[in-house]
């Protein structure tokens, strides 16, 4: 993990990877949606509103995966004092932000269909609007001091105590009483939805995927940029 504390081994490392990612992602994508929206056929109760899952669910992953990503990246921070981590944290929460916000849209649109309602106040609806706004959080305490070692502090703290969110999320089906179908994907028995339906989404989810990784890498590199700026800037001005 330390090999990598240099940022420019890291940007190094980034340069070779992002092509990879960036076209793997266009390409995965775009599959993904040719299968959902064409190639798949509608559900035999939900018709062809059945298509928003492919947008709506593997953003709602992502929404998960990239909360958990910051909270290990904030521990990382916290506890070994990585230079990248609290950097990748950064980077990472506005993308995290836009997939739970994309959720939450596209949600409402399938909701609106389905149920009747755009919205519902159950658990797993409201829990995921928490997360939203614990993205929100995270990134006003990235920039709400002065002192930028503290707002990452605070704002690792912060991510580290709304983790406690994402088994909410995950069970909420489970514990609560719900309209929001349970898991049809990820469970012990293996998954209930049709292969016809499974393979475009396990596609689409791969290319949200390196979607994200394409983007953190890119918003990794212009941070590490800003902070070089920066000290470039405050050194010219000692020398003044």
């Amino acid at each position: 993990m330390q090999r990598f504390a240099n940022p420019g081994r890291f940007v190094r490392l980034a340069n070779a990877v992002l092509p990879w990612t960036a076209g793997g992602a266009i390409l995965a994508i775009a599959i993904g949606l040719y299968l959902g929206l064409v190639q798949s056929p509608p559900d035999y109760q939900q018709g062809q509103s059945v298509r928003i899952m492919y947008v709506h669910v593997p953003a709602a992953w992502m929404a998960l995966f990239v909360y958990v990503t910051i909270a290990i990246a904030s521990a990382v921070a916290l506890i070994w004092r990585h230079p990248l981590a609290d950097v990748a944290a950064r980077a990472a929460s506005p993308i995290g932000a836009g997939f739970a916000f994309l959720t939450l849209i596209t949600g409402s649109l399938w909701g609106a269909k389905m149920w009747g309602t755009w919205w519902v106040w159950d658990g797993r609806l409201t829990s995921m609007l928490v997360l939203f706004f614990l993205y929100l959080g995270h990134m006003a305490l990235m920039n709400a001091f002065e002192d930028q070692g503290r707002g990452y502090r605070a704002a690792a703290i912060l991510a580290l105590v709304g983790a406690i969110n994402i088994p909410i999320i995950k069970f909420s089906v489970e514990w609560w009483t719900t309209l929001h179908q349970p898991a049809s994907v990820f469970r012990m028995d293996g998954p209930t939805i049709s292969a016809s339906l499974l393979w475009p989404l396990l596609v689409m989810a791969l290319g949200f995927k390196l979607y994200f990784v394409t983007l953190l890498l890119l918003r990794i590199k212009s941070e590490l940029m800003a902070a070089r700026l920066r000290a470039l800037g405050l050194a010219k001005m000692h020398l003044t």
